[in-house]
């Protein structure tokens, strides 16, 4: 019951900093986009790359919060680890464009490993239930 817990707080929380993350990107994308650790940002008509940096974060929230709210675990747990990549990905991109070292590792690094922590624990949680065999339907006398 504890594993439960665990793994229920810190994808609530990965859906609230990942929702909260991505809306900044979408209201204020010019204050938010620093954070991101990349060394320049686009200007003019390419700006609106970082709102859909913001609708993606936004969308990835969204399908965490409505496998968590159903209760469909095992999904939540396979879907943590899929998103992680995304994590990961910005994370090689500030690397890949010498952005910030700190940032890269210490932002999207520690995200998408702890995504991957928290994904593992929860395929951990229902192994069972996912295992057991179905049992039969009664049938009639």
């Amino acid at each position: 019951m504890l594993l439960k817990k665990i793994n229920t707080v810190l994808a609530a929380a990965f859906v609230l900093f990942i929702l909260w993350f991505g809306t900044e990107f979408i209201l204020s994308p010019e204050t938010t986009a620093p954070g991101f650790g990349l060394p320049r940002w686009p200007s003019g008509d390419a700006g609106g790359f970082l709102i859909i940096k913001g609708i993606r974060d936004v969308v990835l929230a969204l399908v965490l919060g409505i496998l968590l709210i159903t209760g469909h675990r095992r999904a939540l747990g396979w879907v943590l680890l899929v998103e992680a990549l995304a994590a990961y990905g910005d994370m090689a991109t500030v690397l890949a464009h010498h952005g910030s070292l700190a940032t890269a590792l210490g932002v999207h690094g520690l995200t998408a490993t702890l995504m991957v922590v928290n994904g593992l624990l929860m395929m951990r949680e229902t192994r069972k239930v996912a295992a057991a065999p179905p049992t039969p339907a009664p049938q009639p006398a």
